[in-house]
């Protein structure tokens, strides 16, 4: 082969050889590489709490991070606001806060739930609860509001249970996601749980990009709707994950700790409509303190985020596998030692070589207790190579 035959083979060897591949465990070294506060309880407006962080990326990659700004108590039940932040530069620099949606002085107000992201049409939808906590208000309510310009405004609110029935219904917290393969392309697909006593995984779906919603997937706590007991079966907060056979894999908060200190995880092969005890088991590796918990399908690999501590909410950790969640790599990465809560994972999918190599993650954290803050983090995935 000539010379200058062979550079140009050469140069076509570089040009279709992959990226950094995610098929060996070692390549994985995942870095804090940016880690910045967002929210700060008491120390912002009128709002004596944020609590429930949530975060996605829009179809024009746009990051929408979002809390409760709960107004007078750090507890559940009270007046809130919806707080949003919004950065257009991948978590560099963030908006103000602005509050999507205010229940004014409601004694048992809103619970933030779950994000879900239409990208068929470019839209972003935010599911809530209403009076979820029924101490003193009722009926509870599903709502709904939208976005369709990237998260700078939003729908009017707009109460489901008119479709849903009254069924008290908590969403997330975390994403929804939009079914990416078959069965039920297209399909959104919302989990959340119920009421103490009448718990457990409930899932709602939409086949015409959220205009209307039905209720699919239930998975029971038991005894159902009575009250429950230490070491009852009773699974609660809820993250839904898409695998690339179609499959939707439930990463659940093991309210009363059944079987174990742990995490339940459920798996439904028909697009939300059946959640069956066959593909249901306890994750050991995962150990849990009952808290709602990130997970995120990136590139073939399964990302984990919780507080990893068998009694208290300390010690938020990253965790990855490599066999869709049926193992876990020895290696973790410990994100914040201390006060840690609720945290939720998403990543932009834009298919550019930078853009495989992050992770974002926001968590309650603080130093005494969990609730002092909001915190965003960026996770390079290879070690800031």
């Amino acid at each position: 082969m000539g010379s200058g035959r062979r550079m140009v083979f050469l140069s076509l060897l570089v040009l279709l050889s992959p990226g950094p591949s995610v098929s060996s465990p070692a390549q994985i070294d995942p870095l804090v590489y940016e880690e910045q506060l967002l929210w700060v309880s008491g120390a912002q407006g009128h709002v004596n709490t944020y609590r429930i962080p949530v975060i996605t990326f829009t179809p024009k990659g746009s990051l929408l991070a979002f809390a409760e700004g709960r107004k007078s108590t750090s507890g559940d039940a009270g007046a809130k606001f919806l707080a949003m932040r919004r950065s257009t530069d991948k978590g560099n620099t963030w908006s103000p806060t602005s509050f999507i949606v205010d229940d004014g002085m409601n004694p048992d107000g809103l619970n933030l739930g779950s994000v879900v992201v239409d990208e068929e049409v470019g839209s972003v939808i935010l599911i809530y609860a209403v009076c979820f906590h029924s101490f003193h208000c009722n009926p509870s309510s599903t709502m709904m509001v939208e976005s369709r310009d990237d998260g700078l405004s939003w729908s009017p609110p707009r109460n489901l249970s008119i479709e849903l029935g009254v069924q008290a219904f908590a969403p997330g917290p975390g994403f929804g996601i939009q079914k990416r393969y078959e069965p039920a392309k297209g399909r959104l697909v919302v989990c959340g749980h119920g009421t103490i006593e009448g718990d457990g995984v409930f899932c709602i779906l939409s086949d015409d990009h959220g205009r209307s919603w039905y209720y699919g997937a239930a998975l029971k706590s038991i005894p159902y709707n009575q009250k429950k007991s230490p070491n009852d079966f009773n699974p609660d907060e809820c993250q839904p994950v898409e695998m690339t056979d179609g499959s939707i894999v439930i990463n659940v908060r093991n309210q009363n700790n059944y079987h174990c200190r742990c995490r339940v995880v459920v798996r439904s092969r028909d697009g939300g409509l059946t959640l069956p005890i066959d593909d249901l088991y306890f994750d050991s590796t995962l150990v849990d303190p009952a808290v709602a918990a990130g997970a995120l399908q990136k590139d073939g690999v399964l990302y984990f985020t919780n507080p990893s501590n068998d009694r208290s909410r300390v010690n938020l950790t990253l965790r990855w596998s490599l066999t869709n969640g049926l193992t876990w790599e020895n290696k973790v990465v410990q994100i914040w030692a201390g006060p840690s809560g609720y945290s939720c994972i998403t990543s932009l999918d834009s298919g550019s070589v930078e853009d495989k190599k992050y992770i974002f993650v926001i968590y309650e954290k603080g130093h005494r207790d969990y609730d002092e803050s909001i915190s965003f983090l960026k996770i390079h995935l290879y070690g800031g190579r």
